[in-house]
């Protein structure tokens, strides 16, 4: 029988291979229907809230599982998620935390458990069980109780998580042979992490790098501090010993580095700058260096890490050789060199490239001072010493010149184990040639080596280094050497992933100890494998192409450092036992304050945080927070409490009591009668992060008794209504059940109020003004929609009142008007010319005053207005003298007078209401004002807006009485029509109160409105000359105004209403058809005198345009454009107001108006324009006008005008604006109207396009370069100049004119000048971009402070 090998490697018979195969296709099969079944079955999405600490409170868990899961399975899913032991912890619903939570053992299904599927979200919360915290997994050695957090669980990782889940951030990494599985305890891996601050991850990596250098370590806990003669907060040294000390000793998981972030001189915002590992290197051992001179370990990085070369030229010709020894501290190795298309494929390559010698010919040729000409010459490095620990950084950052970006090279290089630098010592091999020693070698640095440009000459001290010295053997000895004493190990790869913008740094590094490799990734330490180094070889599998990089993996490797195999100098860590004696202090001291932050902590997790709130009866409401152990007794809680709310001699400790409380709903949830002596960790349901309630500390007086509170009742405010008296008591409270009837409910008030129960009327306000008349007597509260805290309108009356329908009745029109009434404070002005009926003899001295403004703008806003007052009389007569009188009149007696007049509307109740629309379509978008006057619609309302100040019932704003101008909601009648007033155009600028012949429209009824004098308790206006107004905010703007004229003194269309705002800015309110709804209790108004807006009118503010000022831009007057009117037209009436108020004395044909965007002219309107037609104008326009020396030549919208200024080079200055009009767009007219105007020949003439803004500001020292100087276009309106209005600003030079040459202080010097310019004016001095913030460690404890700087 013929034989096969098996997957075993044994034989076995081909007709068993057959068998076997068809075996394995029908296991396959039935798996995949398995899988198939479970697909089809529906599923519940889970999404669990950790509420057991601070630290998982915002955390999410998300589970989508089969309907058929069992709860028992639920609950071992979340514990394997979350990281928990199953059983020490409770689910419940998140909406209903107050039942009971799911049962552990249960094996009813999802479904069956009342969780929804199909993609709905079912919310749970994961509480404490029984009082005590959910126990995590593997919780040794205190380590997952410091974080709080299982380390098995990938989604509960503190601070910024590795991206794709893996300790190097790599996608590489997410092979099936490398999980967070492999992480461990520090138990196991004996290491500790390091907290990512923010950004800080590459601080991590270096800190934990030299935490695992053994001489490193060692050399500084041989370093002893001197408190004396040094702040250990400021001690760089001391903060990086103490920090390996806690790395060496401590049981915590992770440890924070803000001790030694705080000695670099850093505050909170450098957690937030990433830096580049090499150059916090190199900024770090020059801080040590600085810090540790004159001390044992002064040349400690020097010994350590310092190597030399040589950098040399030597003549092709003569073999003469100049040279210099340079240090470094690390070697940068290309990773692809420039314009290539390949990179190098290893780090040995790297090294052979950096040691090529270039030679110099051709126009690079050097010139040898033994020959004494220009000779072929070879150029380049040699190493002469190489230090114990070598750090290799390979240079993955580069710039792009085609997308002038800087870009991430992540080419594949790959680097070995075990490093031969033997290779890379003789690099030349050439007979002796005559070399000497040139201190001046001629030959530049080329900045590859970080040389740190020492002044020493090393030729002299070579041997005096500990390193390995080979400048001074000859070549013989050189080939000599034993390969051994050059072979460096590599212990240590800070790897980087992402792209140039940023990414995350974290190290892999062997230890000496046990040679094993570790993950350091901040605070998450994890054995890893040599395939995982190899992973940071970066690229791809595929060829080393141009465009690999684009393609490959972003996490590679960034630093190698490697160590001289040498076992005589090769040290070990110091164990505990060998600490010096003031190390050996420090654990002590270390250990006591982690004990000591431990116990803390334990109390902290056994605390109870609440927010409590008391009705202190002096105080009123206050609110706190009460923390109180879990194990303190209720009793004890209480006291607390009562010390804390400060009741001590205002109220017995008897008289107090804690109860379960809603703020937001102002809901008394239950009390704890009997319970006095029962912990609070088991009354508060555990030790929370948070609580879904409060507490209240209630008090009682000595005679009462307190009230028990339930769980389940609802707490309903009670507001009695009197309809003969139309007055709406304050609250009381009841407490009722959701599932009491009506009935019931009825009840339950008569006993609270004593009204009858058979004739009352029950009304819920569901929300706002949502009025709901209760009148089913066998329905429940809960399905009348009750919840926790409600308030109802009850009324009991043997009227006739509740027998017409709910919304017809008395009842509903006095709780609709309650509830839409707001009180304004209004401020009338203080020229006011008295009531209506001295208004006519008022007239012409009215037209004669101003009221006064706090900003000049509406200053000459009101003068202006003011004077365009149009009286309906004749001219006043000697009886004048009369409006003194009553100007003077008192405020009380003006209200009197104005309600009781007749011009007040009729006072009888039973009158239909004026029928009232809001136009929402009508929304004013203008920016200066009126957008103010449409904000956010208040969603709140006092229930007490008309409450007095005494608790007994309150009249409503005088009821319906004979003094108040009442309405309501329209009636039927009226329904479906618009009152004239209300119809104002949409085009136009602002509403009309007027109809086209001129009369006052709304000669109807309005909603409520009342006014009467206010208080100096209600507001720090002026009492004499303020009003409290109660009005129904779906009044418009316009009735309002009509309401307000009694009080005034002048018609409405005589006065403006500005809304004032919190920082006392104020708006004016132009929009007539608007209603109140915007406004909210207690808002102010103010109302100044002055023409108020007719049909198609607009505001329009008048700006001086001054190309040649400093401020370019001057406010004049505040006036008034029409609908049609024609810009000679405006002019015309603007001219006799400029000279009037600016003492402008102008002629008509030498002013323009031109178009305002911001301080940028625009498009120069013509006479002949007609607004509305030709220009766009809005409400609060604003407009230019220029004054020109000589007539107007704009005649035609085909011509251009173009503002243009001289550069003149030689003298570094900048001429005045001149105006140049244009027939056309073309660029030759331009220069021929330049080279006229200037005598400059036009070919030699140049010109740009202004950047920016008017205008158009840029430093002397800029323009000459940075502009773009005579674009090769033929016409304006084309890219680059895009030059197709009004106003452009063009600067021209003449082409051969040189700059003027600077001396470096008078450069230094006009700079100082071109920056103050620029900054006065607003502009930038330059359009760099933002630079990065450097990389600095302060030695003196934090950053100098500029005083030059904000």
């Amino acid at each position: 029988m013929e034989m096969v090998p098996s997957e075993e490697n044994q034989f076995v018979p081909k007709e068993g291979v057959f068998w076997s195969c068809r075996q394995s296709i029908f296991d396959e099969m039935k798996r995949i229907s398995q899988i198939q079944n479970a697909a089809e079955e529906p599923r519940v999405l889970c999404i669990i809230q950790d509420t057991t600490s601070a630290k998982t409170v915002n955390e999410r868990l998300t589970l989508n599982l089969p309907v058929s899961t069992t709860l028992s399975k639920l609950y071992e899913d979340v514990a394997q998620k979350a990281g928990y032991v199953n059983s020490t912890f409770d689910l419940a619903w998140g909406n209903t935390p107050e039942m009971a939570p799911l049962d552990h053992s249960s094996h009813m299904s999802l479904s069956d458990s009342g969780f929804e599927p199909g993609g709905k979200k079912n919310f749970l919360q994961l509480t404490d069980k029984d009082g005590q915290q959910p126990q995590v997994v593997s919780d040794e050695s205190g380590t997952a109780e410091s974080s709080g957090l299982d380390e098995s669980s990938q989604e509960r990782f503190i601070g910024p998580l590795p991206r794709d889940g893996t300790p190097g951030c790599s996608g590489d990494y997410g092979s099936p042979s490398y999980s967070y599985s492999s992480i461990l305890n520090k138990s196991e891996t004996g290491y500790v992490g390091l907290v990512n601050q923010a950004m800080t991850c590459y601080l991590n990596s270096l800190l934990q790098t030299l935490f695992m250098t053994p001489e490193f370590r060692n050399a500084l806990y041989n370093w002893e501090f001197e408190e004396s003669e040094e702040d250990p907060v400021t001690s760089i040294p001391y903060q990086l010993q103490r920090l390996f000390v806690l790395l060496q000793t401590s049981k915590k998981r992770a440890i924070e580095t803000t001790d030694v972030t705080r000695s670099f001189g850093w505050d909170s915002s450098e957690a937030w700058q990433q830096h580049d590992v090499q150059e916090l290197c190199r900024v770090m051992f020059d801080a040590l260096e600085q810090k540790w001179k004159q001390t044992e370990q002064a040349d400690l990085i020097n010994q350590l890490y310092q190597g030399k070369l040589k950098d040399y030229v030597r003549c092709l010709e003569c073999g003469y050789e100049s040279w210099r020894i340079d240090t470094y501290l690390d070697i940068p190795l290309v990773i692809r060199p420039f314009g290539a298309s390949q990179a190098y494929g290893s780090v040995e390559e790297a090294l052979q490239a950096f040691i090529q010698p270039e030679t110099l010919d051709g126009p690079n040729q050097y010139f040898c001072e033994r020959c004494k000409k220009k000779c072929d010459a070879r150029k380049g490095l040699r190493f002469l010493h190489f230090p114990y620990l070598l750090t290799l950084q390979l240079k993955r950052f580069d710039f792009d010149y085609t997308t002038m970006h800087r870009i991430k090279l992540n080419d594949r290089m790959t680097f070995p184990e075990e490093l031969d630098m033997s290779p890379f010592i003789d690099v030349e091999d050439e007979k002796s040639p005559q070399t000497e020693s040139c201190t001046d070698s001629g030959a530049e640095n080329e900045g590859s080596c970080h040389s740190d440009q020492m002044s020493n000459d090393f030729s002299t001290d070579d041997c005096v280094d500990e390193g390995i010295c080979l400048d001074s053997t000859g070549s013989t000895e050189r080939a000599l050497k034993p390969k051994s004493l050059l072979t460096f190990e590599l212990f240590s790869v800070m790897v980087h992933s992402g792209s140039a913008a940023g990414g995350h740094y974290y190290a892999c590094i062997k230890s000496f100890s046990d040679g094993q490799w570790y993950s350091f990734n901040d605070q998450h330490v994890s054995k890893i494998t040599q395939d995982d180094i190899r992973k940071t070889y970066g690229g791809s599998s595929g060829s080393r192409g141009y465009y690999s990089s684009a393609f490959a993996s972003s996490t590679n490797a960034y630093m190698l450092i490697y160590r001289l195999k040498d076992p005589s100098r090769n040290a070990k860590y110091l164990s505990a036992e060998d600490f010096p004696e003031h190390i050996k202090s420090l654990v002590q001291k270390e250990k006591e304050s982690e004990e000591q932050e431990k116990r803390q902590r334990e109390i902290e997790r056994n605390t109870c945080k609440i927010k409590l709130f008391c009705m202190h009866p002096v105080k009123m409401m206050m609110e706190s927070k009460l923390e109180v152990h879990k194990d303190k007794t209720l009793r004890e809680a209480t006291e607390m409490a009562y010390k804390l709310m400060e009741l001590e001699g205002v109220v017995s400790l008897d008289c107090c009591r804690l109860v379960k409380y809603d703020e937001f709903h102002e809901y008394l949830e239950r009390s704890y009668e009997g319970e006095e002596d029962t912990p609070m960790g088991l009354l508060l349901g555990g030790v929370k992060s948070s609580y879904m309630f409060d507490l209240l500390l209630e008090t009682r007086r000595p005679e009462q008794a307190f009230q028990p509170y339930k769980p389940g009742e609802v707490m309903v405010k009670v507001h009695v209504v009197d309809l003969k008296s139309e007055t709406i008591a304050s609250p009381i409270s009841v407490r009722a059940y959701l599932n009491q009837t009506i009935t019931e409910f009825k009840q339950l008030i008569a006993q609270a109020t004593g009204l009858s129960a058979e004739t009352m009327r029950v009304v819920l306000e569901r929300c706002y003004n949502d009025l709901r008349l209760l009148f089913v007597p066998n329905k429940t509260l809960k399905a009348e929609g009750f919840f926790r805290s409600n308030k109802v309108f009850v009324e009991s009356s043997e009227s006739t009142d509740h027998q017409v329908a709910f919304t017809d009745s008395l009842l509903w029109k006095l709780l609709d008007r309650h509830g839409n009434t707001i009180r304004l404070l209004v401020l009338l002005p203080e020229q006011s010319p008295g009531t209506l009926a001295n208004r006519t003899l008022c007239q012409k001295q009215q037209q004669q005053g101003s009221s006064t403004s706090t900003s000049d703008s509406q200053k000459s806003s009101d003068a202006s207005d003011f004077e365009h007052i149009e009286s309906s009389t004749q001219e006043a007569d000697s009886n004048s003298s009369l409006c003194v009188a009553a100007d003077n009149r008192e405020l009380e007696n003006r209200i009197r007078a104005a309600a009781g007049g007749s011009s007040g509307a009729s006072s009888d109740p039973e009158n239909h209401f004026a029928c009232e629309e809001r136009s929402d379509s009508e929304v004013n978008n203008d920016r200066s004002t009126s957008s103010v006057d449409s904000d956010i619609l208040s969603s709140s309302h006092s229930s007490d807006t008309l409450c007095n100040a005494d608790s007994g019932p309150i009249q409503l704003a005088n009821g319906l009485d004979s003094h108040s101008i009442t309405s309501s909601r329209r009636s039927k009648a009226h329904e479906g029509k618009k009152e004239t007033w209300d119809t104002a155009e949409e085009d136009s600028g602002t509403d009309s109160e007027y109809d086209d012949n001129g009369k006052i429209k709304a000669e109807a009824q309005y909603l409520y409105f009342r006014a009467e004098p206010c208080s100096q308790e209600d507001t720090t206006w002026d009492a004499q000359k303020c009003l409290v107004v109660h009005v129904d905010k779906r009044i418009t703007l316009a009735a309002f105004k009509q309401n307000l004229e009694p009080y005034v003194g002048v018609t409405s269309t005589q006065f403006k209403v500005f809304r004032v705002y919190a920082n006392n800015q104020e708006f004016e309110s132009v929009r007539l058809n608007e209603t109140l709804s915007s406004f909210s209790d207690d808002n102010k108004i103010t109302i100044r005198l002055g023409r108020a807006l007719k049909k198609g009118e607009y505001r329009v503010k008048v700006y001086q345009l001054l190309v040649n000022e400093p401020e370019p831009c001057k406010f004049l007057v505040d006036t008034v454009f029409a609908k049609g009117m024609t810009v000679r037209q405006s002019k015309e009436e603007l001219l006799p107001q400029l000279k009037e108020q600016c003492k402008l004395d102008l002629s008509i044909d030498r002013v323009r108006l031109r178009k305002k965007t911001w301080k940028n002219p625009g498009t120069v309107f013509l006479d002949y324009h007609v607004y509305e037609e030709d220009i766009s104008i809005s409400s609060n326009w604003e407009v230019f006008l220029e004054v020109l020396n000589e007539p107007e030549k704009m005649k035609s919208m085909s011509q251009l005008a173009v503002l243009t200024r001289r550069w003149s080079p030689a003298t570094m200055k900048l001429g005045p604006f001149q105006e140049v009009i244009l027939e056309s767009s073309s660029v030759e007219e331009l220069k021929e109207k330049l080279s006229e105007m200037s005598d400059i020949p036009l070919e030699n003439l140049e010109f740009a396009k202004g950047r920016g803004t008017f205008p158009c500001d840029i430093s002397v020292l800029e323009i000459h370069q940075d502009l773009d100087w005579n674009p090769k276009v033929s016409t304006l309106n084309v890219w680059p100049l895009y030059i197709c209005d009004d106003g452009a600003v063009v600067f021209y030079r003449h082409s051969t004119e040189e700059p003027m040459e600077l001396s470096e202080d008078e450069r230094n010097e006009l700079m100082k000048k071109e920056s103050s310019r620029l900054l006065k004016t607003g502009h930038r001095v330059s359009y760099s971009p933002r630079k990065e913030k450097a990389l600095k460690i302060y030695l003196d404890g934090g950053p100098a402070k500029d005083p030059g700087q904000d």
